[in-house]
């Protein structure tokens, strides 16, 4: 059964890798691949590569037919620095970008959709005491405890179309809400946790102290991450799950993480590294106003997809500087 992946990024580009090598047929669709950078990731020659716009209708409806996609991996979407670049533009890609997935899928007859959302759903509960890890069904005050990006206003908004078309129409709908993904790769940063790792290893390996002097870098208390390959398998193990019973799953390495954390794994990574710190925390991880206190629940993702984190914040950051240093992982899903 052949699967369409809807962006061809860092996660969308590892799902492509996961499933070639269960031997699924896959196919990569992005707005503007491109190949040189994939073929880092996974062989074009059994992968296939599709250059369209997640906003075409007419143009999904006709990949979906003649490649016979059976399942969707809806990756595509844009981080909060590209909805801000142009915020209607940003939007309409998340919003009405996935809509025009979902109604595709449901003119195909497609046996499963998996949405990629976000665990920064959560930080609108951030401005109350918590003890417990956060479950995917969490109460959330509507106004009070409203997003605290429009990033995440896109994704809390997909999640609810997406469950909407399982309601309302029978499609397999599935969600997964990764943590902050870590991970390099040669197409690019990516989000905030990327510029972040990069910041913290590139001086160290040019034997160079590390100099934080971004406001955004450092942060009081903890946020969750996640490493790409396992953000990716998760999206896979979604994919196959015989009964998604809770529908929405997060995953991430279950615990939160300090700026100290970030440096003593870089320290790992790169013995001898020096860091000068000129900045003080002002807040949450990447100037968020509140603290995070709690990580998400990952139980619903062992239980019922089967899935569970392969990689902690050392063996991330590990790979991180083998990447920069030019020695590319040799398991880059």
């Amino acid at each position: 059964m052949a699967t369409l992946i809807t962006g061809a990024g860092l996660i969308g580009s590892r799902v492509a890798r996961l499933l070639m090598d269960r031997g699924e047929p896959a196919w990569l669709y992005d707005v503007r691949p491109n190949p040189s950078v994939l073929a880092s990731v996974v062989d074009l020659g059994r992968v296939g590569l599709i250059q369209g716009d997640i906003e075409d209708g007419a143009a999904l409806d006709r990949v979906l037919r003649e490649h016979r996609i059976e399942r969707i991996v809806h990756t595509a979407a844009l981080l909060t620095a590209g909805i801000l670049l142009d915020i209607p533009c940003g939007i309409r890609a998340n919003v009405v970008g996935t809509v025009t997935v979902l109604e595709a899928a449901r003119r195909a007859g497609v046996g499963r959709v998996v949405l990629t959302s976000s665990s920064t759903l959560y930080y609108g509960l951030c401005n109350e005491p918590a003890s417990a890890p956060c479950p995917e069904d969490f109460a959330m005050r509507v106004i009070s405890q409203r997003p605290g990006s429009l990033y995440a206003a896109t994704k809390l908004a997909v999640e609810h179309l997406g469950l909407l078309y399982t309601d309302l129409y029978g499609l397999d709908v599935v969600v997964v809400r990764p943590a902050g993904v870590l991970g390099l790769w040669p197409g690019g940063t990516g989000g905030f946790s990327g510029r972040l790792v990069r910041a913290l290893l590139e001086p160290a390996i040019r034997g160079e102290a590390t100099v934080i002097d971004n406001p955004l870098f450092v942060w009081q208390g903890g946020d969750e991450f996640v490493d790409a390959r396992d953000a990716a398998s998760g999206l896979v193990a979604a994919l196959f799950a015989d009964r998604p019973v809770s529908r929405v799953y997060s995953v991430g390495m279950g615990v939160l993480h300090s700026f100290e954390d970030f440096v003593r794994a870089a320290r790992e990574a790169v013995p001898g590294l020096r860091v000068e710190v000129r900045v003080e925390p002002k807040g949450g991880f990447s100037g968020f106003r509140f603290v995070r206190q709690q990580p998400s629940d990952i139980g619903a993702a062992k239980r019922e997809l089967g899935w569970t984190p392969r990689y902690d914040l050392a063996a991330t950051m590990k790979d991180c500087a083998a990447f920069i240093s030019g020695r590319h992982s040799a398991e880059p899903s």
